[in-house]
């Protein structure tokens, strides 16, 4: 989306999409040029797709010569136990058009599965480089239901000890809900999903195709089948109140789940790129500034300044409390009190029983940013 202002830096060639078939066919055009010209392929048009979305016949990504999978993101399991954490992908695109995800420009509702039998020849050599766990990049691990859980199903049986992670949508946890039994008895140790907000007239305009009594179901069929879910958010959006803020951070607490959230998650600013279904909106396209190309996004601010100075307070409490190693309840401590202040209020919250302990909540230590 952002290939002209590319250009502009001297880039010849930009892939996107399914980009395999165009890489291979710049590499046979780059050598073909460079057999001719030894100054390469300055000034020469590129003439492979800027985005291809043609079903591709994959095959296993070769990772030699890569640095080991330790230095790597890993799972932490408890403070005693780290397991060293691989990377694959069941599928690729998404069937679904929400307005705020910058996959839809690209892949505009087309999604690519990745046969069976490659999947599991990568996964193979990763737990052969020592991965414990995989992390299933997929934008939808239920956007082919069948294939996933074949997928998770095969793994378990020919790895019963690798544990694994996967994102779906909350609409797709509570259409598919049946298989969230397999996923748990086949080792998914938990599962992102992107909540983005407890409004339901903000998730209306992302058109996230859920609302905020059906987060609050899939929290109630997590904890009945004890999988773990980390809810990742956009608090900060053009139409964040304080009172919306300070509601978000209110269901977090009452349903015990602030320890399953990321810090970084209660910082997030919406981001407007180039393409971005978001300015179908006339309100948004009335708020932003100029695209700004360092940026690669268009500048917006919250018609409240109290918001826009508490989102800036959140961020530097995230910052220092990561640095400091605090943990998550100590951090949202920190930005509940912020928050609360910035809103004049008044009200503590009553304590809540802690359903789960933090060491039992697994999570990446490179947080995910959906």
């Amino acid at each position: 989306m952002n290939a002209e202002f590319l250009r502009t830096l001297g880039v010849s060639s930009v892939l996107g999409g399914e980009f395999e078939e165009g890489l291979t066919h710049l590499a046979d055009r780059l050598q073909a040029i460079g057999s001719k010209n030894c100054h390469g392929a300055s000034g020469v048009p590129q003439s492979e797709p800027l985005v291809s979305l043609a079903r591709q016949k994959f095959i296993p990504p070769d990772r030699q010569g890569l640095v080991p999978l330790e230095r790597y993101a890993h799972v932490i399991v408890s403070s005693a136990e780290h397991r060293v954490a691989g990377y694959t992908e069941a599928s690729r695109g998404c069937k679904h058009w929400c307005r705020h995800c910058p996959i839809v420009p690209v892949y505009q509702g087309v999604f690519r599965i990745v046969d069976r039998e490659v999947v599991l020849a990568d996964i193979r050599q990763q737990v052969a480089a020592g991965a414990q766990h995989i992390t299933f990049g997929d934008a939808d691990f239920f956007n082919g239901v069948g294939h996933a859980v074949a997928v998770v199903e095969a793994l378990h049986q020919e790895f019963p000890k690798v544990t694994y992670d996967v994102t779906v949508k909350i609409e797709h946890l509570l259409k598919h809900r049946r298989h969230l039994a397999t996923l748990h008895q086949t080792g998914c140790l938990f599962m992102t999903t992107a909540v983005e907000s407890v409004d339901d007239d903000v998730l209306r305009r992302l058109d996230k195709g859920h609302t905020r009594a059906d987060f609050l179901e899939v929290t109630r069929l997590f904890l009945e089948s004890a999988l773990v879910l980390q809810p990742t958010f956009v608090p900060f959006t053009p139409w964040t109140t304080l009172e919306g803020y300070l509601e978000l951070l209110r269901v977090l607490r009452e349903n015990d789940l602030v320890a399953n959230v990321a810090p970084i998650q209660l910082a997030i600013r919406l981001l407007i790129p180039r393409g971005s279904r978001l300015l179908e909106l006339d309100e948004i396209r009335d708020l932003v500034g100029p695209f700004d190309p360092s940026a690669l996004a268009f500048p917006w601010r919250n018609p409240d300044p109290r918001v826009e100075a508490l989102g800036e307070e959140v961020e530097q409490i995230v910052s220092s409390g990561e640095t400091r190693t605090l943990g998550r309840r100590a951090i949202f401590e920190r930005i509940w009190k912020a928050a609360r202040d910035a809103a004049g209020a008044q009200a503590e919250f009553t304590a809540q029983p802690v359903l789960m302990s933090r060491a039992a909540i697994p999570y990446l230590n490179e947080p995910w940013y959906c």
